[in-house]
Formats: C-alpha cells, structure tokens, sequence
C-alpha cells in the first residue's frame, strides 16, 4: 500500500508539472525538502578531524542517506564526497567525524551536507560551513608537537607568509618532493613512520622558503597501545581479586606517550579502576562467584580493550609467606604462613630445586611445617614452596629462602686404661679431637659431655671446651662411655666407645721390629684378626717420651694395613704403635710394633766393665749397654770390637792401620767377646762400639797388655840348666885328660908366631866372606883345617890361589912354653884339604886341625807374629880328628854371630 501511494504521487507530480497552468510547480512549492542546517563544525587539532553536526528540518527525512562533501580553499576544490550514516543525535540532529590525512591549519576546509529521502529523493545542500586554516606572518608548519603512530603515513604542510612560496621541505634530514595545496602552501607525504634509533624520540621537520628563510619544528614518534595479553584474574583470600596481564611492548623511557590502564567489572556496581600497568585489584562482592571483566588501555595514539569471565572459586591461588628456616646438620625444619582461610591445602617444596616435597597442611591452625633430610652438612641450600588449594591451580612460588646446613662435628675418640693399686680398680682417660667437615674448620666447642653407666646408674661430667680428655675411674666391669660436644648451634654427633672388662689372663704380645726405609713415613700391616666387627685403632707414640702426645687412627673393618706419611714423625725417634681390634664389647690388643721413620747413626759408645780379664794370648772384654734404650735413634744390631797393637804414631781406634782387625758380634744383647791369638807381654788397644743399620756409632777404648808366659821361660831355663849339669859332670870326669888336650892344642908349633891381632882379623874377613845363607841354599859349612905336626916353613899354595888364614888360639886358652903351638891351614867356605905336602921327608906324626861354621836359621812365617823380630845364629865349631897313634892337640871355639852384623 505504501509503495502505492508513492508511485502515484510521483506519477501526479510528473502531471502537473508538464500542464500548462500549473507545470513546475509541484516539486517547487509542494514536494521540496527542506534543507539541513549545520549547527556546528569543530576541528579536533590533534586528531586532524572536523566534527559535523547538522539539522533536518522535516520529520519525514528521519533515517535517511546523508552525502557530505569537504572542500579546500575558497576554490571548493572537493577532497570527500560520500553518503554516510550518521550517528543521530536528538530527534532532527545528526553528528559525525571526518578525519583529514592533511592537518587541517594548513588550508581552510569547508564541509556541507545534503539528504536523501527514501534513498533517492535529495534535499537541497546546505550552505558550506567553513574550518579557517592559518594566516601566517612567518613559516608555519603543521603537525606541531604532535605524538605520531610509528608505521603510519603522514602529511607535513608548511604555510608561508602572503606572498612567499615554499622552496623545501626536509624531514630528519631528509628532503621530500612538494605538494601544492594552494595560496602558497606546500606539503610533503612520508610513508610508515619509523621510531626514531637516536636517543631523543622525535623527527625535525624544517622548512625553507624563496626569501631564504628557514624554520624547523618536532613531533614525537611512538607505537600506538596494544591489547592486553593473557589476561587472568585470581584470588589469594576471597577478600580480593587480582587481575594480571602482559601489557605487551614495553614504552622507551623517553617516550611520552603516557598510557593509562582502567579496569571495568561489568557485572557489577564498582566504577572503574585506576590500574598499574600489568595488574589490578579490586574487592570481591560477596556471594558473587561470576565476574566480566574489562582491561581498557589509552595513550594519544589510540585505545585497546581485553575482557575476561572467570568463576572466583576456580581461582584462588594461596599466597604463602615464610615464617623460619631452621638449618640443622643434615636436615632442616622448614615453616610458612598461608594468607586467608583455608581448611585443606595442598603444598609444594623444593631445596636447590631438585628435590620435591609434598603435604597436606591448613591455614587455620597456624603455620606449616615439614622436616627435609638426607642435606649435606657445611652446604648452601635455596628452598621455595607453593600451594593450591584444589591440586590444580598452583599458587606462585615464594621468592628462594637461602640457608646453610650446619658443620657436621664429629668426635675422634680414644681411651687409655691404667690399673690402680687399688683392687680392682682402673683409671680410663678419654682422649679426643674433634673434627669438622666442610668450611667451617674454624668451630669450637662450648664445653663436651661425659656419660657413663657403671653398674646401670647414668653418671655426667662436664669439660671445659678448652679440654680433650677426661680422667674417670671404674670397676673391673664392662662400661661404655659417650662423648658429646656442645657447639654454638646445636651439639656434636655423639662419639661412642666400650671399655672391656677386665681380664688379668691377657698377655702381651710379642713385639715386633718395623724395618725403616727412607724417609717415607710408616707403612703398618697386620695379621688379619676374625673377630673384629668394628674395624682396628692403631694408637702411637714416641717411646720414652712423656711430653708427646698419644696419636691414634681408626681403620674400618676389612681394611689391615695403614700408611703413615713422614711428615707426622721426628727422624731418630722410636714409635710404638699398638694395634687393637674392635668388638662390641670393646678393644684388644693384637701386635706392637716399634720402629724408626728414619734411622740416624750417632749412638752414644757402650760402657766397658773393669779390670779385664786377661792372659798371655787373649783378652776378655764386657761391657754394660742398653740395646732397647728409647732415646737411641736407631736400632741396635750387635757390635764392632777393633783391637790393634799399641805402637808409635798409632791413633786410637784407626782402623785403616795394619795391625788392625775386627771381630763383630751379631747378637745385640751379647755383650762379652774373647780375643784370642795375642802376643805375650803386648799392649793392644781395644775400642768397642755399637752396630746400626747406618754402621759403627761413637766407640770407647781401653789399652791392655797381655801377661807374660812364665812357664815356658820356666821350661827353657830348666832344659838349659840339666844340660849345663851334664856336660859340668861329664867335663869333671874326664878332666885330665881335657886338660892334656887342651894344651896340646893351644900349643903352637915350633918355629911358628901367630899374633892375637892376626888372629881377630882372620875372624873378621871370615865372617864378611862367609854371610849367613839363606833357608834354601845350605843349613851348615863345614871348615877343617889341617895341620902337620912338624914346623910349617911355607904355607902351601890351595887351589884357585885363595889366601890361607892362619888360626889363633881362643881367648883365654893356655899354650905350653916349650913348645908353640902348631899351626892350622884354614880354606875358604867349603874347601877342606885332605892332606899336605911334607917340607922333609921321613915318618913324622901328622897334626889335622878341622873347624866348621854352621848356621841355623829358623822358618820365618810372616802371618805369625811369635816369629817376627827372632834372631838367627851362627856356629863356630872346630873339630879335629886324628889318626891312631898320632901324637896332636887343638882347640874348640863356638861363637855365636848375630843376624844384626851380617
């Protein structure tokens, strides 16, 4: 019906008009519709946008097509020609917003509008409404200070003054072509704005016009704001609820695009609220569970919103704050307080984020608590927790809470066990040290416990910190101790240790000699005990040295050797170590060992033991010497006995001199040795020192002579003094007839002279022509001399014409005065004449003279001293024989030559 009546009005319009008396007439005063009215034009500078508001001044316009076009300049040039639909405003008022890519002081704008009835019938335009741009007295330039988008494009337009033109337009340096506007006016277009890289944010814009004239003018640079992200809201108490997001691109600090950030809770009265940048907070409503909220952020380039719906009892996520950290020495106590009230929570903690502890606690009935073992003493530890209070939305977790475990202090202890006088009765001294592990090395102790229990009762003695032993004394009974220090946090871990009972059928066992090498220390092994179950203590200390301390070192079961270094020992002092066994009800003794870290060689020299015992050919020498002496630096291994003759330039105790020799005596604890094999009535000196492993030590002397061997000088003299008897008796007896022999041969022959001096001198030559032999050429030289019984007149010639040597009669012989003594003819060495020529003939009685010389020497053994310094003897023997019936006398001399004169 409607599209009907519209058609035939407008087929009556079209007949009216083309009638004579009324054509025109129609759409001229009937069907024209009125014109709009703009009441109001207004230019929003920093937007570069003029806003349009007009009238319509009939009914039936209400809700049609609106056309509006803008012009520049008074030329009307047409920039924007477009129907809209415009925002209405009131019941015939319309409003709407263009925004101009030029910036709209450059030029004036004008803007008018017209309507379109039912889509196709237009009203009359209204009157242009103009926007004044600028009038200039100098160069002005537009946009001025405004925040540009980074990215965006942009229009800069400088107006001269009357009558000036713009030569150029440069933009940070960089110049740009010009774009013509009108009266003068040049503009420049610059494409996706950059942010500025130079400390100051913000782009010159400099202008240059035909007089020469510049100006420059600045424009910040920035990115416009961004939709919140990820966005979220929770709760920590169901008091309040926060809401979080990521504001996206962080603002340079010398941006000043400020922006804001306003919370919207749709669902409910609250205005909005003033946010931080990445997080607000707002008061729950009670009994509210559903909430729509709305983050809005602004700056002068714009606007951004992000909404979120949530249910408040899916998002509570529990704050939790530390309340202590209680470090111990392999665990720590660990407390937090929950913000709000939670009847079951369930909550997460880590240590050094790798281990995971997780509990059920309630936020009601105070703090949390939880207990962590199995740390390391002397550590660092970071621990954090969190909560939840379903088991699937985790709450923050807490920033890192730094502690450090404790120093784990441990005692090293040891005992050392007298027996009293008293019945019964022993002393225990308990001995320890105390060791801490890790970085603090620098703990003490405050004061140590001592407990015990003789008999079931519980006994406590406490020490000063300063102290490492306690002195207690007990029954024969089995008693175990335990020693505890007190530190500055906490206490030590208690130290443990059994004394057994007592036993009086223990015996020591034997003691053993450790073999020291170099300067290594001490390498200790022992025999493998069964019955150990707590491993072996090796306890030592110097031996006969009061002031040094008792050392000991715990070795673990299955191990039986320990090695020592050098640098906990003193070279020349004896250790002793003793080696117990653990069991449950305490130690044993199992082997002593004592040695030397290193041997020295300076012993002190053995004591001889006076008067010594003696005879003709050996010596007994004792002497006094502690072989197990503490204080000595090495071990005593036997002895050296050096014996030499005292003699000149001979020093005591040389043993490089010849007469010198050693006798050694292996075992150290024989201390006597008989020297045998001596000379009588010898002085020798005798020095007698200590053997070690690094030789001889300082020795001690002593000179002895041997005594003298009366009974063989007793033998000898009697030997000699029988045989002396004998030949006194047999010469008594045949007395006459020696007497008559006697002077028969001390008679010299007549006619003949011999002078003692001669005689001597023939002695003489004798014994220079006839030296002794030696062993092997001859043992005896037989002389004879041969005498005739008439005068000799001329000696005979002897062969090889050797000289003949006539015989004197020995000293104190008797010669006959009536008749001289007849003479002898002596050969030379082995020469002995059978006979001689007679000076006259007939019988007469021959006179044969005989003399041998005989030397005996005695085997010379060089090894025996007996037979060093003997003396060799020569033998004169004159012997005569004569034939039977013959008349004749001669003289018997021994003498005796010394070796010395040969």
């Amino acid at each position: 019906m409607k599209s009907f009546r519209i058609s035939f009005i407008n087929l009556l319009c079209l007949y009216l008009r083309f009638s004579e008396d009324h054509g025109g007439r129609c759409s001229d005063t009937v069907w024209q519709l009125p014109e709009p009215t703009i009441s109001h034009l207004e230019a929003v500078s920093d937007k570069q946008s003029l806003v349009v508001s007009w009238l319509l001044n009939h009914s039936s316009s209400a809700g049609g097509i609106n056309e509006i076009q803008i012009s520049r300049t008074e030329d009307h040039v047409i920039i924007y020609n477009k129907n809209v639909s415009a925002r209405s405003v009131g019941s015939h008022g319309y409003e709407w917003t263009w925004t101009s890519d030029l910036p709209l002081e450059c030029v004036d704008h004008f803007v008018r509008v017209r309507h379109f009835y039912n889509r196709s019938v237009p009203s009359p335009w209204s009157k242009w409404k103009a926007n004044s741009g600028a009038k200039a007295k100098t160069i002005t330039m537009f946009p001025r200070d405004q925040m540009l988008k980074v990215g965006s494009n942009a229009t800069f337009c400088c107006v001269p003054p009357a009558g000036v033109n713009i030569t150029s337009i440069t933009l940070s340096d960089r110049e740009y072509p010009l774009i013509s506007i009108g009266a003068g006016v040049k503009a420049i277009a610059v494409e996706n704005l950059r942010f500025p890289t130079h400390i100051f944010k913000f782009l010159i814009l400099n202008c240059r016009d035909s007089t020469g004239i510049s100006r420059s003018i600045m424009n910040r640079v920035s990115f416009p704001p961004q939709k919140p992200r990820n966005l979220s809201c929770v709760t920590s108490s169901m008091t309040t609820v926060t809401c979080t997001w990521d504001p996206g691109r962080k603002l340079h600090p010398n941006d000043r695009n400020k922006r804001t950030y306003t919370l919207h809770v749709e669902n409910t009265d609250l205005a909005p609220i003033e946010c931080q940048t990445w997080s607000c907070t707002f008061p729950s409503i009670p009994h509210l569970n559903e909430y729509n909220v709305t983050v809005v952020v602004k700056d002068k380039l714009g606007e951004e919103a992000q909404s979120y719906s949530f249910n408040i009892s899916d998002r509570v996520f529990p704050v939790v704050k530390w309340d202590s950290v209680s470090p111990g020495v392999t665990d720590a106590t660990m407390s937090w307080i929950i913000q709000g009230n939670f009847t079951q929570l369930c909550c997460q903690l880590t240590v050094n984020t790798k281990a995971t502890t997780a509990l059920n606690c309630s936020g009601i009935n105070g703090p949390c608590k939880v207990k962590v073992e199995h740390l390391l003493p002397s550590t660092h530890y970071s621990t954090r927790v969190r909560c939840s209070a379903n088991g699937m939305l985790w709450g923050n977790w807490t920033q890192p809470k730094p502690f450090m475990t404790h120093p784990l202090v441990t005692l090293n202890l040891w005992r050392k066990i007298k027996q009293l006088s008293y019945p019964y009765t022993r002393q225990v001294t308990l001995l320890w040290k105390m060791d801490v592990s890790g970085s603090a090395a620098t703990e003490t102790a405050k004061a140590y416990t001592v407990q015990w229990w003789p008999e079931g009762k519980n006994k406590t003695v406490w020490t000063d910190g300063g102290q490492t032993q306690a002195q207690v004394s007990i029954g024969p009974q089995q008693c175990d101790f335990t020693v505890k220090a007190v530190l500055h946090a906490g206490s030590s871990i208690p130290a443990r240790i059994t004394i057994p009972k007592l036993d009086d059928r223990e015996n020591l066992p034997e003691e053993k000699r450790l073999s020291s090498g170099s300067a290594a220390g001490f390498n200790l092994s022992w025999s493998e005990w069964d019955q150990p179950t707590c491993g072996y203590t090796v306890e030592w200390c110097i031996l006969g040295d009061p002031v040094s301390p008792l050392q000991w070192k715990h070795i673990p079961e299955g191990n039986n050797t320990l090695l020592l270094p050098a640098g906990h020992f003193k070279p020349g002092c004896r250790y002793t170590f003793n080696i117990y066994g653990c069991t449950e009800n305490g130690h044993r003794l199992l082997e002593i060992q004592t040695g030397y870290s290193q041997e020295l060689g300076a012993v002190p020299s053995p004591s001889l033991v006076e008067p010594v015992q003696t005879t003709s050919s050996s010596v007994t020498l004792e002497w006094r010497y502690s072989e197990d002496d503490p204080s000595h630096v090495a071990f005593i291994t036997g002895y050296l006995v050096t014996v030499k003759e005292v003699g000149p330039n001979m020093l005591p105790c040389h043993s490089a001199a010849m007469d010198v020799f050693n006798i050694s005596v292996a075992d150290p604890r024989r201390k006597s040795v008989t020297v045998e094999g001596l000379k009588q009535s010898q002085e020798y000196t005798f020095c007698v020192s200590a053997l070690t492993k690094n030789g001889p030590g300082q020795p001690t002397s002593i000179t002895i002579a041997t005594r003298t061997d009366y009974s063989t000088q007793l033998v000898k003299i009697l030997t000699f003094t029988l045989f002396s008897l004998s030949c006194i008796i047999l010469l008594w007896c045949q007395r006459k007839l020696l007497k008559r022999r006697l002077t028969e041969v001390f008679v010299y022959p007549a006619g003949m002279s011999i002078k003692t001096p001669e005689l001597i001198s023939f002695l003489q030559q004798t014994g220079e022509r006839v030296p002794s032999h030696k062993m092997e050429e001859c043992i005896t030289c037989d002389i004879e001399i041969l005498n005739s019984h008439p005068p000799l007149v001329k000696p005979s010639t002897l062969r090889e014409n050797r000289p003949v040597f006539m015989s004197t009669p020995s000293p104190g012989s008797q010669s006959s005065d009536s008749s001289p003594s007849p003479p002898c003819v002596v050969p030379v060495q082995d020469y002995c004449p059978h006979s001689v020529t007679p000076l006259r003939e007939g019988p007469a009685l021959q006179q044969i003279t005989c003399m041998a010389n005989k030397s005996y020497f005695y085997p010379m053994v060089e090894e025996s001293p007996e037979t060093q310094g003997e003396t060799t003897s020569s033998e004169v023997k004159a012997s005569f024989d004569l034939s039977d019936g013959q008349q004749s006398s001669c003289t018997v001399t021994y003498g005796y030559v010394s070796n010395d004169t040969l």
